[in-house]
């Protein structure tokens, strides 16, 4: 009779002690999976909570990036506070919370950094390959990261306009068909792309060119918002009197042209006109070239553009020209300041 291999008792013993203890630790299935559908519902709701108790009291969105509140810690985003602020100019109102109807101002609000942060914290979802990621590392993912976002082609500077995904991006240029293109057909491509760039660099040529001019001034002005005196009063803008070009001047400017009501518009743009104060002879004209730019105070973001207008003793107001700034934005911003603070400079013409 062959020997049987008994274990011993305590091997045994030990062996159905330990598997009794893995039984104890290990989770029914189930039982893990609705463990983990609760964390992540609590989560989601947690995520919902904090994003209706951190948004803008205007817009009712989460905060991009700065956040004001109010006396009474209502919180409102940049865009829109600056736009209730503008509101309240084009008016002629105290602006005040939406919430709670307190007064607001530059001065009165303050940021509220620990919502900027909490903010930048809470996850958002990609617009390309919609995965959620914190909104402080969200810009660059989709910058740089994100294998969805949007790219051209390298060969888009010879006529190629395909726009797709990134991962899309080395199979596409491996069989493009634009390399191939005839000469004539990538030099009217080119054509098209380098008359773009002429027209922006005739704008810095015509600068230098005016600066080789004999009589040129600066002068650093401030806007100061007014009030007209018609039935239903208009803001406008105007600076005090300053010299150039051995004569007295003044700047104006408008909102929306006057044509309507600028409170009513979302889309409001500000043009200026150059006034002449002084008298000059009728054969005395003056031809003059004059840009607008940022002051050395100032925050406005504007493009530089010359304009052109002469001067005679039965014309001594330029016609209203547009202050072509970068954004829409860029105008609630000045509307909502006190003051524009801008610089001229001015060239004189010698015929």
């Amino acid at each position: 009779m062959a020997d049987v291999a008994i274990a011993p008792i305590e091997t045994v013993a030990e062996i159905c002690e330990s598997n009794e203890e893995k039984l104890e630790m290990a989770e029914p299935v189930k039982k893990k999976q609705k463990t983990e559908d609760d964390r992540s519902l609590i989560e989601e709701k947690l995520e919902q909570r904090l994003n209706g108790i951190l948004c803008c009291a205007v817009c009712l969105d989460l905060p991009r990036s700065t956040v004001f509140q109010c006396t009474n810690g209502h919180l409102m985003c940049a865009g829109c506070f600056t736009h209730l602020l503008a509101d309240a100019r084009l008016k002629n109102e105290q602006a005040t919370c939406p919430n709670c109807r307190c007064e607001i101002s530059k001065s009165m609000c303050s940021r509220n950094l620990a919502v900027e942060k909490a903010v930048c914290e809470l996850p958002a979802a990609c617009q390309y390959c919609n995965n959620y990621l914190p909104r402080s590392t969200l810009e660059f993912h989709e910058r740089q990261e994100c294998s969805d976002r949007l790219t051209n082609c390298k060969y888009q500077r010879i006529g190629c306009s395909w726009c797709g995904p990134y991962h899309e991006l080395q199979e596409h240029e491996q069989q493009c068909c634009r390399p191939q293109k005839s000469g004539a057909e990538i030099l009217e491509a080119l054509q098209s792309i380098d008359q773009i760039r002429d027209d922006e660099m005739k704008v810095y040529s015509n600068i230098f060119n005016l600066l080789s001019f004999e009589k040129i001034t600066l002068n650093d002005l401030q806007l100061r918002p007014y009030r007209t005196d018609d039935f239903i009063p208009r803001v406008y803008y105007e600076t005090s009197r300053f010299s150039a070009l051995d004569q007295q001047w003044v700047v104006k400017g408008q909102v929306n042209d006057n044509h309507r009501d600028p409170s009513q518009s979302y889309q409001r743009t500000i043009s200026y006109q150059l006034v002449l104060k002084s008298r000059v002879g009728s054969n005395c004209n003056l031809d003059v070239r004059f840009i607008v730019l940022k002051g050395p105070f100032g925050e406005m973001k504007v493009k530089p553009v010359i304009y052109n207008y002469e001067f005679t003793s039965d014309k001594y107001e330029s016609d209203y020209n547009l202050l072509p700034l970068f954004t829409l934005g860029e105008c609630n911003k000045l509307l909502a300041s006190k003051t524009i603070n801008c610089r001229i400079i001015m060239f004189q013409i010698q015929k």
